[in-house]
């Protein structure tokens, strides 16, 4: 092992590389020495920072997140294939949103998360990076940051658990604690079932095993040209999953020689074809919310509409929880990723560039579907043409509110009801459940201030539970209103992301208890039938409500200054690209 530093020649071969971080290793004078020594101390030879591309890792593992928590492991699989490459690896944590746990939601941190990504990319000698990410907020969190950087970039996701197996039958994470949940709630299970499938649900590493927003974000970003080929869906635990991760730090080396970046990848073309995969597998309505930020990141005009008008000719040919009957272990080995998008063939833009480098048709060409009642052709789909996510406008939704149509009843998609409104979801919880409360099945269920500046963070319980006496005499669904989100792994009839929010003075805002809603989902129409001019009398009277813990740290930035569910929910000063060029230097 040679103790010799760099000679002024080889310095300047370092400096004359090309490579971002020669900027740091191959800069002369104290910069220099100080970049190069102290790194030494984690044991590197000198020959590391001679013209090697430096690769980071960005790894949302942590223990408070249970989705990631094998990402740590996965890691090491990637610099394998770095160091093989001839790159030098450097692993790095950044903020975690574990969905599961974090109060009051995860969707809060999604912004922090990207901003820290974004922050540490920019300040560090890296070249490249490879983002390890899984449960739902911290793949688009990752993109986010990646993107709005636009440094040499590919993800690799944690993967789906194994199916969840509860007496000899397969039950799905999200989906079937909706299910159990309110089946006892109703009576119809004790609490001895309940306790054993919470045991039972969650049995491997990985995120959500459902076509949940995990999922859905994995297998739309490899439609979008950001992760290798076939990946996506592949279970947590499959040893092809850290044959990927290998390949993935191979991968990034060579993307760091062809400066082959997110903007490159990230066109209109590639956002289409994220709008129409999501539509076909069935897809989580908190992909509107991500993708609609990813595209104001690298500057793509996408808007709530597209999210309509692209699907309108495109089936559900995922047959997966919570809108079939499958999970992703049977999506994986049934042809996955790949014999999905052979399936969906030019409802994609086959031409589109990704980063192998080759376009989206040639990644998958000639992939096999091996069970076609999971994975459907067109011709035999789950759900017809348009039966994905629709957006609604009228009165009480200006600038649109979403439902996601594979989910719903479709007896309830034309509907005309009173309104019983709540103020906050902690009153409507707290009035579900008691046996006197004035409701019928025909009624419409409106919680309002659960939006992102109302709640704050849009939390995902826009998925109401029912009214237990409702439950109790076998209603098992209602029109339901809010301006939250609602999990991926969610069903029900359910209208969400009403903008503007409550909480910003939206219509939703003025709507009161007895009030008539007409819902027109075939029509793409939700209006409250009250008169203009009594919609405008109730505003003059309104006011805002206190936001609890909004006054201090981060609350209080996103508050100020997060946009609403048509723009994605960023804030407002971190939309458009800003480069990786630090702005001075240190020394």
């Amino acid at each position: 092992m040679s103790a010799r530093n760099l000679g002024r020649e080889e310095r300047e071969a370092v400096a004359g590389s090309g490579l971002r971080s020669a900027r740091w290793f191959g800069a002369e004078g104290k910069t220099g020495f100080m970049h190069r020594s102290w790194m030494r101390s984690e044991g590197l030879p000198d020959d590391t920072f001679r013209g090697r591309p430096v690769i980071g890792i960005a790894n949302s593992w942590s223990e408070l997140t249970s989705c990631n928590i094998h990402l740590r492991a996965l890691a090491e699989h990637v610099k394998r294939g770095i160091w093989q490459a001839g790159g030098v690896p450097f692993e790095f944590p950044t903020t975690s949103a574990g969905e599961p746990i974090v109060r009051p939601t995860a969707m809060l941190l999604r912004n922090l998360m990207a901003m820290d990504l974004e922050e540490t990319l920019r300040a560090n000698p890296l070249d490249g990076v490879v983002l390890l990410a899984g449960c739902d907020k911290t793949t688009p969190a990752y993109l986010m940051g990646a993107a709005s950087v636009d440094l040499p970039a590919l993800l690799i996701t944690g993967g789906p658990m194994l199916n969840g197996k509860y007496r000899g039958g397969d039950i799905g994470s999200g989906t079937s604690v909706w299910r159990f949940t309110e089946a006892y709630r109703a009576g119809q299970i004790d609490a001895s079932a309940v306790t054993e499938a919470e045991g039972c649900m969650a049995r491997s590493q990985g995120h959500c095993m459902t076509m949940g927003t995990a999922s859905t974000m994995a297998c739309v970003s490899e439609f979008m040209g950001m992760q290798l080929p076939g990946t996506a869906a592949l279970p947590a635990n499959d040893s092809r999953r850290a044959t990927a991760a290998h390949l993935a730090g191979r991968r990034i080396v060579e993307m760091v020689a062809e400066d082959l970046r997110p903007s490159k990848i990230l066109t209109r073309k590639a956002f289409e074809n994220g709008v129409r995969a999501n539509a076909a597998l069935g897809g989580s309505t908190n992909a509107v919310i991500h993708l609609l930020a990813l595209a104001r990141r690298v500057g793509v005009e996408l808007t709530l509409d597209d999210f309509d008008r692209l699907v309108r000719d495109v089936p559900v040919l995922a047959d997966l929880m919570p809108s079939g009957r499958f999970l992703m272990e049977e999506f994986a080995y049934a042809g996955g990723t790949a014999g999905f998008a052979e399936t969906l063939g030019d409802l994609l833009h086959r031409d589109a560039l990704t980063i192998t480098g080759t376009t989206l048709g040639e990644n998958y060409a000639g992939a096999e579907v091996f069970d076609r009642e999971v994975i459907r052709p067109l011709d035999n789909p789950v759900k017809p043409v348009g039966s994905g996510i629709a957006v609604l406008t009228g009165n009480l939704a200006p600038r649109g509110a979403v439902i996601k149509q594979s989910a719903a009843t479709p007896a309830l998609m034309v509907h005309r009801g009173r309104a019983l409104v709540w103020d906050s979801l902690d009153e409507y919880l707290a009035d579900a459940d008691d046996h006197d409360l004035d409701v019928v099945p025909e009624d419409i269920l409106v919680v309002r201030n659960v939006g992102p500046k109302g709640y704050p963070g849009m939390p995902e319980v826009g998925n109401l539970p029912l009214p237990r006496k409702l439950l109790e005499a076998g209603v098992t669904d209602m029109v339901r209103i809010s301006d939250a989100r609602m999990s991926g792994t969610s069903y029900g009839t359910v209208v969400l992301h009403v903008v503007p929010e409550a909480a910003d003075g939206g219509p939703l805002a003025l709507v009161r208890t007895g009030d008539l809603i007409s819902l027109d989902v075939p029509n793409r129409s939700l209006d409250v039938e009250v008169p203009a001019g009594e919609l405008e009398s109730r505003r003059r009277e309104w006011r805002p409500r206190e936001v609890p813990g909004g006054e201090r740290g981060w609350t209080k930035l996103y508050i100020d200054h997060v946009t609403q569910a048509d723009e994605g929910l960023d804030l407002d000063f971190l939309q458009g690209r800003s480069g990786a060029a630090v702005p001075r230097q240190a020394f």
